[in-house]
């Protein structure tokens, strides 16, 4: 006989009552008989929400992405949003990415909401999440769902929560939100749709979304520098083929050639391994065909087009990645730039980034005296720094990870605007006679040189999370005295809101939210950030160097970082 937890097996006999569709109680039975460790997984644990919204596994259970979890978070959040918004009409905006099931799990959501009163304004067809987030405010919606499970594996699907300043939920409305949906049963779900109030959107949001991109992301580049540009696109088999290319053809952008093998939008992402712009392999078909095309600039975008990856011409003439603090770098000191030559520097801008990032983003901001804001990992803590500071105008930001947002017209990462500011200063540099390689290298000759490297280590299931856990806690309880031969000076706990000064001997606190990360600073300006991901199975090591050396700083960069690398015992 197979033994199941009977705490497992009291969870599981929820889902057995007549409430749950018939298939759905005869596929738990099978694997009660059958699989009681994909049971035990299934089971375990609700899904809960993390930096990005609830993501996880499709299938049965309390764990799993399927239609009863998406329920009950709806039915949560129309109750939630009720209380919020009394006596008012509410809406609602839904969009959803390429992922299998991810139109059905759409009209789900659209389903409940409609079921209890609430007008739901739903994209016919699969949409980018930063144009969500466009949404719901130019809609005046109270909130917005998007269904994606951003560069996940095929397996993945998730709900990302938008409050109706299009930024995704911060504190204290997602614990509150999260109580509200831990407070019902399944059978508390409505899910009898009322047709009447579900609305389907396209083109006028899509018309308006590219307009904005357009106005936010070109800077007064020449018809003659933007013909004269050659570029690379992929979509990676997701939503961005539905905006990026007519937003660049609108732009003025002519020479564009797309990877047409990616074109196709796919769930299961059958030409790459990972559908990350972080991951260099997903990139390789694009880079191909800049070589065959000569083209100057490859980007291509995950699969919900919030985040890319770029590659530039080096100065030998050979295509290389950036990493997305190098991307994030470019950004802001272009926009930076072009905001003072504009007059529009008074003290009264900000620029944003987070905690795991590169450092050069504050240097960069200094230079120019504006304001620089930092941030817990996630964009929804840069959309609350907009809302948190309505008397300073955002100008941009980014993080590590391969997404940026330019302006506030979008409250999350914006790989459509991005993607056009990133063609604009290839543009301009080229036109120059210079280039995105050598603008970035100007930068570091200013500020410094700076590198960066993740180290990301996957852990999966129950066991993993608690490998995970356990591995923080070392790091936690023993903290490191020396990292790479450089004495550690300081340790931030960001969950425990402290920060110690190892010179001093003295223990204060910090103001950000608490979050499982530990930030270890040594004394020649290394910085190292261990925190398991809050929408992945994985554990993720964000390591910055940096030397004010001019000669061979490539090579004692990468030393450092495999020193570091080493003594953490990853690679």
């Amino acid at each position: 006989m197979i033994y199941v937890d009977p705490k497992i097996l009291a969870r599981v006999n929820q889902w057995l009552t007549p409430f749950f569709d018939k298939k759905t109680q005869h596929d738990i039975k099978e694997m009660i008989a059958y699989d009681p460790e994909g049971l035990e997984d299934s089971f375990y644990k609700n899904l809960e929400f993390g930096t990005g919204g609830m993501r996880g596994i499709m299938g049965l259970g309390d764990n799993r992405i399927n239609k009863y979890t998406l329920g009950k978070n709806t039915q949560g959040l129309s109750n939630y949003l009720k209380k919020q918004f009394p006596n008012k009409e509410i809406k609602v905006a839904i969009a959803y990415d390429c992922r299998h099931n991810s139109q059905e799990f759409a009209k789900v959501v659209a389903d409940v909401f409609s079921a209890n009163g609430i007008k739901v304004c739903l994209f016919s067809e699969l949409r980018p999440t930063p144009e969500l987030s466009f949404a719901v405010k130019h809609l005046d919606c109270q909130a917005g769902i998007v269904l994606t499970a951003s560069h996940n594996p095929p397996e993945y699907n998730g709900y990302k929560v938008y409050w109706e300043d299009g930024g995704q939920l911060v504190p204290p409305q997602d614990g509150e939100i999260i109580a509200e949906i831990n407070s019902l049963k399944y059978e508390d779900i409505k899910f009898e749709a009322n047709e009447n109030l579900i609305q389907y959107i396209d083109t006028e949001v899509d018309k308006a979304f590219a307009m904005a991109s357009i106005e936010n992301g070109t800077f007064n580049t020449s018809k003659e520098a933007k013909d004269n540009l050659k570029i690379v696109f992929t979509s990676l088999h997701g939503t961005s083929i539905t905006m990026i290319p007519k937003v660049l053809e609108q732009a003025g952008y002519k020479n564009v050639s797309i990877v047409e093998e990616q074109a196709e939008p796919n769930g299961d992402f059958p030409t790459v391994k990972s559908p990350n712009p972080e991951e260099p392999a997903a990139l390789k078909m694009a880079l191909e065909l800049a070589e065959k095309e000569n083209a100057d600039i490859v980007i291509g975008t995950d699969p919900d087009c919030d985040r890319l990856g770029v590659a530039v011409r080096n100065n030998n003439n050979e295509m290389v990645l950036l990493n997305g603090n190098q991307t994030m770098v470019l950004m802001t000191h272009f926009l930076l730039d072009h905001w003072k030559k504009a007059g529009k520097l008074n003290g009264n801008q900000f620029v944003a980034s987070t905690i795991v990032s590169t450092p050069m983003v504050e240097k960069v901001a200094e230079h120019f005296n504006v304001k620089y804001l930092e941030g817990l990992t996630g964009f929804k803590w840069i959309a609350k720094m907009i809302n948190d500071f309505p008397e300073l105008e955002f100008i941009g930001g980014g993080e590590e990870s391969f997404g940026y947002l330019v302006g506030d017209f979008v409250r999350d990462k914006d790989a459509v605007t991005s993607t056009l500011l990133a063609c604009e200063i290839a543009a301009q540099k080229k036109y120059a006679g210079s280039s995105m390689f050598q603008y970035l290298n100007e930068i570091y000759n200013t500020y410094g040189n700076y590198r960066e490297h993740l180290i990301s280590i996957t852990k999966k299931g129950k066991q993993g999370a608690e490998e995970i856990s356990a591995m923080m806690k070392t790091l936690r309880e023993n903290p490191f005295k020396e990292i790479a031969d450089s004495k550690v000076v300081r340790m931030d706990d960001i969950l425990r809101s402290e920060t110690t000064d190892f010179t001093k001997q003295e223990t204060l606190s910090l103001t950000l939210p608490k979050s499982n990360v530990l930030i270890y600073y040594t004394e020649d300006g290394s910085k190292i950030a261990a925190r398991p991901s809050g929408t992945e199975p994985k554990i993720k090591f964000y390591i910055s160097v940096n030397t004010s050396e001019k000669n061979n700083f490539e090579e004692i960069l990468q030393k450092k970082i495999d020193a570091i690398a080493a003594q953490l015992n990853v690679s």
